[in-house]
């Protein structure tokens, strides 16, 4: 497991609180956790008119993607619990996150801001110069969760769901400065 030394950093974004913070690389074995954790997250979506897709996966589908190494995983806990997760995969030049997920009763902590802090970090440390997601244009709150950590808009496009509807979605990303 490798640990990036950002403790500090975080502590910095959740000093306001008592709480015993850790993130870190989940494995397969922590697949239940990452699915749990996404679905809690993602519930509120069930019934929007183009639900989202993640309400479908399984954690046979995450356990593969981890053990395959095709996609990594935090794992956000407080005070030992798992509250919070997202899964990420990296070019050269790139990290691709998606399905940030922090459960309802855990929200507006930090958690999220947290968890990609870390993942720029690990950009940072792998000579990756830029960090990228998908966002969906109805959810405004996400925009501005990545907007207020210095995340741009850089493509509108619309995408088919697979059930047929179209979903208008952004594509924001940051630009990742190489350590010294």
């Amino acid at each position: 497991m490798q640990n990036i030394n950002i403790f500090n950093a975080v502590k910095i974004i959740i000093q306001h609180t008592e709480e015993d913070f850790m993130i870190r690389l989940a494995t397969a074995e922590d697949a239940h956790l990452v699915h749990r954790i996404m679905l809690s997250a993602f519930e509120e979506y069930r019934y929007d008119k183009v639900p989202s897709a993640a309400l479908n996966e399984t954690v046979s589908s995450i356990e593969e993607s981890l053990k395959n190494g095709s996609v990594k995983a935090l794992l956000c806990y407080i005070d030992g619990v798992p509250l919070g997760t997202v899964r990420f995969k990296t070019d050269k030049n790139s990290l691709y996150f998606f399905r940030l997920s922090v459960c309802p009763e855990a929200r507006r902590r930090g958690l999220a801001k947290s968890m990609l802090l870390w993942l720029e970090n690990y950009a940072k440390e792998h000579g990756i110069t830029e960090i990228w997601c998908k966002v969906r244009m109805s959810v405004p709150q996400n925009i501005q969760l990545y907007k207020s950590v210095g995340y741009i808009i850089c493509n509108e496009e619309t995408v088919t769901h697979q059930n047929g509807f179209s979903v208008k979605v952004a594509t924001m990303k940051k630009k990742i400065p190489l350590l010294s």
